[in-house]
């Protein structure tokens, strides 16, 4: 008579015990789909355009400044903007991880590890307490629908010195009106003004090759000490398809500018105004060489300033010479295409 057996699991010996050769058996069913995704031969051979592209993004990180401004000022445009060149840095991590390619990861970390050390820093808070000067700059547009509203909105920021630009002639009066109570001191010069709750002396505008005046400069006898105030909207550049990035006249101006200031006699020094260019713009070396400025010092976060509806750039700029700078920050927006910015200054 057959004698009948139970059955039993394939992956056992009838003891309940996994059989010889089971469980590798299983490790590979769970291991090899990985392997067939991410093959070593592979995933360094895929992504060589991605990996690519990287290298291209750190080296005009790495060597903006010898893009050349003979053609369409290509590199004053490229410098304009290179904060926003990290935009590209998640997107070529996604499309490498996407594309499995250990190349293209390895590449991503160049110019992720060189724009942090580049603007890393003016993600985070610097700012700190103390500061015995508030200063304001804004250029409220010539435009502007509602000029009383924005001098309403300047005044109560409750800055000690308030410069503005781009202020039309027949508006002028009406800023200086909305603004007597708080500033008893101001002097308009051209399309610039400067206001102020200390006295002003020596005021006289500043000759920056433009033809007519849009910078002008003061001494302030502030409670602690005279500290000379330039208040300068230099021109506008344009991006043009037939001629690119022209801004000869702002350049220019901008090494006018940068003259007047390195002849100043007086220890502490603070310059506001529309600048039509960032910090890293090459063209305003002539400036920024030779002063700080508060929000790359002590500000909080980019700090960009316009086009106030959506803003891509820090144009509108407060440097100092002399100078501490404690803290620096972006205001609401106005009626003006521009944002007002501030800072909180220690004098020496």
């Amino acid at each position: 008579m057959t004698q009948a057996h139970g059955s039993t699991d394939a992956t056992t010996d009838g003891t309940g015990r996994p059989e010889r050769g089971a469980v590798p058996k299983l490790r590979a069913g769970l291991v090899e789909p990985f392997l067939r995704w991410w093959r070593p031969r592979g995933m360094w051979r895929r992504g060589i355009v991605l990996a690519a592209v990287a290298v291209l993004l750190a080296l005009l990180l790495s060597f903006h400044s010898r893009l050349p401004n003979r053609i369409g000022n290509v590199g004053s445009l490229s410098e304009t903007f290179l904060p926003w060149s990290g935009l590209a840095v998640p997107v070529l991590l996604v499309l490498a991880l996407v594309r499995r390619s250990t190349t293209a990861l390895a590449a991503v970390v160049l110019p992720l590890a060189l724009w942090l050390n580049m603007f890393g820093g003016l993600l985070t808070d610097k700012s700190r307490p103390g500061g015995d000067l508030t200063v304001l700059t804004h250029n409220v547009n010539a435009q502007n629908p509602d000029p009383d509203a924005t001098a309403r909105d300047v005044a109560a920021a409750g800055a000690d010195i308030v410069a503005l630009e781009e202020l039309p002639e027949d508006q002028a009066p009406r800023y200086a009106r909305d603004l007597a109570a708080a500033y008893p001191y101001h002097s308009v010069q051209g399309t610039v003004g400067l206001w102020s709750r200390y006295p002003l002396h020596g005021v006289r505008p500043v000759d920056i090759r433009m033809g007519w005046t849009r910078a002008m400069r003061a001494a302030v006898s502030t409670p602690h000490g005279q500290v000379a105030v330039y208040v300068a909207h230099l021109p506008s550049v344009r991006v043009k398809f037939d001629a690119g990035f022209t801004a000869g006249q702002r350049d220019r101006a901008a090494d006018a500018l940068g003259r007047a200031i390195a002849g100043e006699t007086l220890h502490s020094v603070v310059l506001l105004g529309d600048l039509n260019g960032t910090m890293n713009d090459r063209a305003l070396a002539s400036v920024t060489s030779q002063m700080r400025s508060t929000q790359g010092a002590a500000g909080n976060g980019m700090g960009f300033s316009w086009p106030a509806s959506f803003p891509m750039a820090r144009i509108d700029q407060i440097m100092v010479k002399g100078i501490e700078p404690r803290s620096s920050w972006t205001l609401p927006r106005t009626g003006s295409d521009h944002l007002p910015v501030a800072a909180r200054l220690q004098l020496p």
